[in-house]
């Protein structure tokens, strides 16, 4: 079950935290990896870290360019990709709306929102050349919920999901599967971005009172790329302990 032997697959900000958890459980499944990120040392140190010949890319999923560039080589040297898990974020900056600058709204809507914007556009074609694809997006609790200091994370997570759905009506009746992922907080370095206030605050909503922890997604993520999903699509599912029941 949930076997990915054959399958290639893309995941964005794979040098660190969840997308180098998940990156190393679809290897384990069989799946040839790409790590992708914007520190390209880092990808390569982590690929080496996952073996089972795993590749690596630098790539600045912002940049429309950038990420033109790095499809257009992944295909020729893999000539499809099965799998895309646009894992790339950033938390932003902790302070309410008022004491937020157009820099801090725009840099991270340039990376949760227009990255998987821009990696999909470029994906999704080959994928409907084939008649088969698995798109997996991270999201957030926080794009159902809206976090207190956390407008613009909020916001292009809350986009994310929309974008899903709607690609994913988009191409349903093709043999592609495109789903999203909201977890609560996660145990990971991506919380040293964030104040004690705001850790406690979103971990007090938790019913399991505790974070989560990164293996708990890719759990997740795993059965969303593998070919078992076959009649899922559109969805968004929360890894919240309980937090989000809608």
């Amino acid at each position: 079950m949930f076997d990915l032997t054959g399958q290639f697959a893309v995941v964005t900000g794979a040098a660190t935290g969840i997308g180098e958890v998940i990156s190393a459980r679809l290897a384990t499944a069989g799946a040839t990896i790409c790590v992708a990120d914007i520190d390209g040392s880092a990808a390569a140190a982590a690929a080496e870290r996952i073996g089972r010949g795993a590749q690596s890319i630098e790539l600045d999923v912002s940049d429309p360019a950038s990420v033109s560039r790095a499809i257009e080589a992944l295909l020729k040297l893999n000539k499809s990709i099965d799998i895309l898990v646009n894992n790339a974020g950033l938390a932003g900056k902790a302070a309410p709306i008022w004491d937020q600058t157009d820099a801090d709204w725009h840099r991270v809507m340039a990376v949760n929102l227009n990255g998987p914007f821009y990696l999909c556009r470029a994906v999704i074609p080959q994928m409907r050349s084939r008649g088969y694809g698995r798109i997996v997006n991270i999201a957030s609790v926080a794009g159902k919920e809206g976090n207190p200091n956390m407008v613009a994370y909020s916001a292009s997570k809350a986009a994310l999901i929309g974008l899903t759905k709607s690609i994913a009506k988009e191409v349903a009746g093709e043999g592609i599967c495109i789903n999203a992922v909201s977890p609560a907080v996660i145990r990971t370095k991506i919380l040293e971005q964030l104040t004690p206030e705001q850790v406690a605050y979103m971990v007090a909503r938790i019913p399991m009172k505790r974070t989560g922890e990164a293996e708990e997604v890719a759990a997740v993520v795993h059965f969303l790329a593998s070919r078992d999903c076959s009649f899922v699509t559109g969805q968004c599912y929360d890894v919240s302990g309980g937090r989000s029941t809608y």
